[in-house]
C-alpha cells in the first residue's frame, strides 16, 4: 500500500506504546495485516469495549458506552479540550503539496469471526445427556406407596396433570407434551394427591400400571430429543457477532463535469508528524475525502465538514494532524484531468477552507491505531473551517449543507458513496460514486453498534468520503469510509453507525461555533 513506509515505522512506535500501556482488549482483535491509515499509538486510556467493563482513568472517559451516550456538553467540554486548531497559513496549499499528498487509505477489514465453529462442541456435549436413562433406577417407586396417584394416569387421559406430580412418572409424561416448560408448574399438582386421596380406590389397577411404566421408561429415551431443543438456544449466544456475509462488489463510477450539484463534497488535505525519514523531514502530507454537513446552531449558514476520524488524528497517543484544509468541488471543471496543470482558481472554484475546530470519537481518540479494530466502529470526525471572504459561510458558498442522519434504521437505508480515491487505479482527481445500496452488518466488537458495509471499489484517498441515503425525499449523511477492502473479491467499504456518540460530539462543534 502507499502508506507501507510510513506504517513500518509506526507499528515500531505504537508497538512500544502498547507495550508501556499494557495490553486491551483491542489488542485482542487488531489485525495482523498492513495498515493503510497513519499510525497511532496512544497515551489516552481507552474507553472499555463491553459495557459494565474496568473504568476508563486519566482522561476522564465513562467506564461503559452507555454513559458516553449520556455525555452533555459541559462533558464534551471537558474531555475534548484540544478541539481548537491552527489554521494553515494563507497559500499553504500549493498544486505541488496537493498533488504529492499520500492517499490515506482506509483501514483493512476484521477477519472472520472464529465463534461458530464452537458451536458444534456444544452439541456432543448434550448427547452427554443420555445419562438421564440412568433415571430408569427411580422404579424405586412403584414400592412408594404414594403412587396411588398414579392409577388414575392410565384410566384417565388427563393424567398428564397427575403423574407430572411424581418426578420420575413426570418423564414419561413429557413426552406427551413436547413443549418442557409445563414442567415447571407441574410440581404444584403435587399438592392435589391430598384431594385425591379418593383414589385409594384405584389402587387395584396400580398393578396394571406399574406394567404400564415400563413402556413409560422406554419413552425416556424420547426426553434426549427434547434435549436437542437446547442447542438451537444455545447457538443464539454466540449470535453473529454482528456481521453479515459481505456485501457484493460495486464499481465506482466517475461523475460528469462540472460538480456544480455535489459541491459539498470535496477533499480534504492534512499534514501528520512523521516518523524516522518522514519526522526528519518534518511534516507529511495526506488526502481525504469529506462533506459539508449542516450546523444546527447555524442553520444555512454551516461551516461544518464531515469526515473519518483517521484523517484528522493519529488516534491513541497520538494527535490531530495539522494545516487541515477543505477544498469542496476539487477540479469540479476538470481542470487537472489527465495530468493537466492549472492554478488555484480552476482546481479550487470555491475556495480553500482552513480547519479551527476538529473533534473526533473518544473511541478513536483513545483507542484508534494503525489496523482496524473496535475503535474503527467510531472512525468519524467533524471540523470547523473559517468562514470565507466578507464573513460568508461554506454552505452559502457551495450552495448547500447535507443534515446528518443518526441512529438511522439500517433496514431503510439505500446507500450512495461518494469521495475521491487517489490509490490505483486512481489518480485521485475524480469525484466517484457507489450506489450500493442497502448496506451489510462488519463488526469489531459485538459490544458496539455493527459497521454500516457496502460493496464498492474505491481506493486510498475515499477515506472520510459522505456516505448518503433518503430521509423525508432529502440526502442524508448516514456515515463516512472507514474500512476497506481493495484487492481480491468481494471490494467492499465500511464505515461507523452513527449513534448518540457521534450526535454528542456534533452537537458540541455544532454549539462551539
Amino acid at each position: 500500500m502507499s502508506f507501507s513506509d510510513r506504517s513500518s515505522a509506526r507499528r515500531r512506535t505504537a508497538h512500544a506504546a502498547r507495550t508501556a500501556l499494557g495490553a486491551s482488549a483491542l489488542a485482542l482483535t487488531l489485525l495482523t495485516t498492513a495498515a493503510c491509515g497513519p499510525d497511532n499509538s496512544s497515551a489516552d486510556t481507552a474507553v472499555t469495549a463491553g459495557a459494565g467493563q474496568g473504568a476508563a482513568p486519566n482522561i476522564g472517559l465513562p467506564a461503559n458506552l452507555e454513559d458516553l451516550k449520556k455525555w452533555k456538553f459541559d462533558d464534551w467540554e471537558k474531555w475534548a479540550k484540544d478541539y481548537a486548531l491552527p489554521a494553515a497559513a494563507k497559500g499553504f496549499w500549493t498544486l505541488d503539496k496537493l498533488l504529492k499528498a499520500k492517499p490515506n487509505e482506509p483501514l483493512p477489514p476484521p477477519p472472520a469471526p472464529p465463534a461458530a465453529p464452537a458451536q458444534p462442541t456444544q452439541a456432543p456435549a448434550q448427547p452427554s445427556q443420555p445419562a438421564q436413562p440412568s433415571q430408569p433406577a427411580k422404579p424405586a417407586q412403584p414400592s412408594q406407596p404414594a403412587q396411588p396417584g398414579q392409577p388414575t394416569a392410565p384410566g384417565a387421559p388427563t393424567a398428564a396433570a397427575t403423574t407430572p406430580g411424581k418426578p420420575p412418572a413426570g418423564q414419561p409424561t413429557q413426552p406427551g407434551h413436547p413443549t418442557p416448560p409445563p414442567v415447571a408448574p407441574k410440581p404444584s399438582n403435587t399438592q392435589q394427591p391430598a384431594s385425591q386421596a379418593p383414589a385409594p380406590p384405584a389402587q387395584p389397577t396400580q398393578a396394571p400400571a406399574q406394567p404400564s411404566q415400563p413402556p413409560a421408561q422406554p419413552a425416556q429415551p424420547t426426553q434426549a430429543p427434547a434435549q436437542p431443543a437446547q442447542p438451537p438456544a444455545q447457538p443464539a449466544q454466540p449470535a453473529d457477532n454482528g456481521n453479515d456475509p459481505l456485501p457484493k462488489t460495486v464499481n465506482a463510477q466517475p461523475l460528469p463535469h462540472p460538480y456544480t450539484k455535489l459541491a459539498v463534497h470535496g477533499k480534504l488535505f492534512a499534514d501528520a508528524p512523521g516518523s524516522g525519514a518522514e519526522a526528519a523531514a518534518g511534516l507529511s502530507h495526506y488526502q481525504c475525502s469529506a462533506t459539508v454537513v449542516a450546523d444546527p446552531a447555524h442553520p444555512g449558514k454551516s461551516n461544518l465538514v464531515w469526515t473519518a476520524g483517521h484523517c484528522i488524528h493519529q488516534g491513541k497517543g497520538g494527535k490531530y494532524f495539522s494545516n487541515i484544509s477543505f477544498i469542496p468541488a476539487f477540479n469540479s471543471n476538470g481542470a487537472l484531468s489527465g495530468g493537466k496543470q492549472a492554478d488555484e482558481a480552476q482546481y479550487a472554484p470555491l475556495g480553500i477552507w482552513n480547519a479551527t475546530q476538529a473533534v473526533t470519537s473518544p473511541q478513536w481518540k483513545a483507542e484508534g491505531g494503525d489496523g482496524g479494530s473496535p475503535a474503527t466502529q467510531y472512525d468519524f470526525a467533524i471540523i470547523r473551517v473559517q468562514p470565507g471572504d466578507g464573513g460568508k459561510s461554506l454552505e452559502e458558498t457551495v450552495g448547500g449543507a447535507v443534515p446528518v442522519w443518526f441512529n438511522a434504521p439500517r433496514e431503510q437505508l439505500s446507500i450512495t458513496e461518494y469521495g475521491y480515491p487517489a490509490a490505483p487505479p486512481f489518480d485521485g482527481m475524480e469525484l466517484n460514486r457507489c450506489e450500493s445500496g442497502r448496506p451489510t452488518r462488519l463488526s469489531y466488537d459485538p459490544t458496539r453498534p455493527p459497521m454500516h458495509a457496502i460493496g464498492c471499489t474505491m481506493t486510498g484517498g475515499s477515506s472520510g468520503g459522505g456516505w448518503l441515503a433518503v430521509k423525508d425525499g432529502k440526502p442524508a449523511l448516514v456515515s463516512n469510509v472507514s474500512v476497506g477492502q481493495h484487492t481480491g473479491d468481494p471490494k467492499f467499504q465500511a464505515g461507523p453507525y452513527l449513534d448518540d456518540v457521534a450526535a454528542g460530539a456534533y452537537d458540541f462543534i455544532s454549539k462551539k461555533g
